[in-house]
């Protein structure tokens, strides 16, 4: 067993705050690095400790791993969680932890980069007879190579980068006339995302559901799934609204997604949290497109419906403890939707807004969990990812989330930039989200920035209507509170 008495938590921001919160319920005292934009986050006063390692961009802070592994041991950690982004899948990051002695929370350096490869990934999951998008399991050496192979999976089709993420290095593709331009310009765009040009070719399917796996592994070689996440809902090939369970899926085919997840994590000798990834069509096919080596941004919304705190159960993983549940254990209860709260303008493509939080009021109540790491008054900086929240909802049955999300989003009050809060409202409420008949291609389809400026000003025109009667009511009581010498009687007036 390995012992872990501080942790230093490799990370900034909301998700710095979540792990720290969970460790201070273990009795694990919690070491902050930051940035010299971060100097007055929460979550650097949070921390038991705070190190400053350098100036605001990632390059000279936050991906500086040298210097996150030498704070760890000039102040006493055992382990570094590196939340999500930044190191948290850099397969080198996890060896020099552990070649220095500390723990990594999170898999071996072995699995991230076997999984960290789509194409390493995919040819894992083949020995275990996952199901595939039809294409190529090897980097492409040419474009006549790739000819033959569109030509054999029939267009449209996809390129890819090995590497990639985030819908970089990804091209669709309709035609031959197409191919050579678009498989270069693939290739230089992962090479300058990833500093590695390998592509590779996937049959498109087009407007699939995006729907995820949450499992779970120890070094003792048990795993469980902890059911899905529905995903759909992106802008630029990124997340915005993540919901558990899907809306469309059968017990039977929750079931097969979820062994063929842990399949793929036997397939690397996986432990920690991990998530499988997969497009799903109308007829409820799947295929495996991925799978991340780390917690998800939307790992929430698993832990309202399973009652798992996934990140307590992270930390005992990498202690060297058995799972503290199997998988007859896990149930699903109730219904979770998260929104992505950014700093972004839905009015204009989405594009990442700046500025300061004039106001900053989080919502309350039953079945509320907001994870941010802002506060009033605080600028957002340009240096880092723009998400500034996550607005998480529970309810009884997914109708009850879908009104809960809607009431939060109202009472979640954000002035001095734009964000995605109307937008989520908006999303759902349209018919095809309220009915589960949606897929990756939900914004193009159904989304214009006028819808929003049309529902602002309809209710702009309820609330004047309502201003205007309640004044007209509040005259009246006036009157009839006013005596026949036309004077006020002041106990009607405090008794109205």
């Amino acid at each position: 067993m390995n012992k872990i008495s501080k942790i230093l938590v490799a990370n900034r921001g909301e998700i710095a705050l979540r792990v720290m919160r969970s460790a201070r319920e273990m009795g694990i005292r919690t070491l902050a690095v930051f940035s010299e934009a971060d100097r007055d986050m929460p979550f650097v006063r949070y921390a038991d400790e705070a190190v400053c390692i350098g100036p605001a961009p990632s390059a000279q802070s936050y991906l500086r791993a040298d210097k996150i592994i030498e704070v760890a041991k000039q102040f006493g950690a055992d382990a570094i969680h590196p939340g999500y982004g930044f190191l948290s899948e850099n397969a080198s990051f996890s060896k020099a932890v552990t070649d220095a002695g500390l723990i990594f929370i999170g898999p071996s350096a072995y699995s991230i980069e076997i999984m960290g490869s789509k194409i390493g990934a995919k040819q894992a999951a083949l020995k275990f007879n996952v199901p595939m998008v039809p294409g190529t399991d090897t980097p492409l050496q040419s474009y006549e190579e790739a000819k033959t192979v569109a030509e054999k999976v029939g267009y449209p089709i996809l390129i890819k980068a090995s590497a990639g993420g985030g819908g970089k290095g990804m091209r669709v593709v309709n035609g031959t006339d197409e191919l050579e331009e678009q498989m270069r310009l693939a290739k230089s765009e992962a090479l300058s995302a990833f500093s590695n040009d390998d592509v590779f070719i996937e049959k498109y399917v087009a407007s699939p559901k995006h729907i995820e796996i949450q499992l779970m592994g120890d070094q003792h070689g048990n795993y469980v799934y902890l059911f899905e996440r529905e995903c759909s809902i992106q802008r630029r090939h990124q997340k915005l609204i993540e919901e558990a369970p899907s809306s469309c899926l059968t017990k039977d085919v929750r079931k097969a997604m979820g062994e063929c997840a842990v399949d793929v994590a036997r397939a690397c000798k996986y432990y920690g949290a991990g998530t499988v990834e997969f497009l799903v069509d109308d007829d409820l096919n799947f295929y495996f497109l991925e799978m991340n080596t780390r917690l998800q941004v939307e790992h929430c919304v698993t832990e309202m419906i399973s009652g798992i705190d996934l990140v307590k159960e992270q930390i005992r993983v990498a202690r060297g403890e058995k799972l503290s549940f199997s998988q007859d254990d896990l149930q699903i209860h109730g219904h979770a939707i998260e929104l992505r709260v950014c700093a972004e303008d839905p009015m204009d493509n989405f594009l990442p807004d700046t500025g300061t939080l004039n106001l900053y009021v989080r919502p309350q109540g039953a079945g509320v969990r907001v994870d941010d790491g802002y506060e009033q008054g605080m600028a957002i900086p340009i240096f880092y990812d723009p998400m500034i929240a996550k607005l998480v909802v529970w309810g009884r049955d997914r109708n009850e989330a879908i009104d809960r999300m809607c009431r939060a989003v109202d009472e979640y009050k954000i002035q001095g930039i734009q964000t995605t809060l109307a937008f989520g409202k908006w999303a759902v409420r349209q018919p095809a989200f309220v009915e589960g008949k949606f897929d990756t291609g939900f914004i193009g389809k159904y989304f214009k920035p006028e819808y929003l400026v049309q529902e602002t000003e309809a209710e702009q025109e309820v609330a004047a209507a309502l201003g205007s009667v309640l004044w007209d009511e509040g005259k009246k009581d006036m009157q009839q509170a006013a005596g026949q010498d036309g004077k006020v009687s002041k106990w009607k007036l405090q008794r109205n």
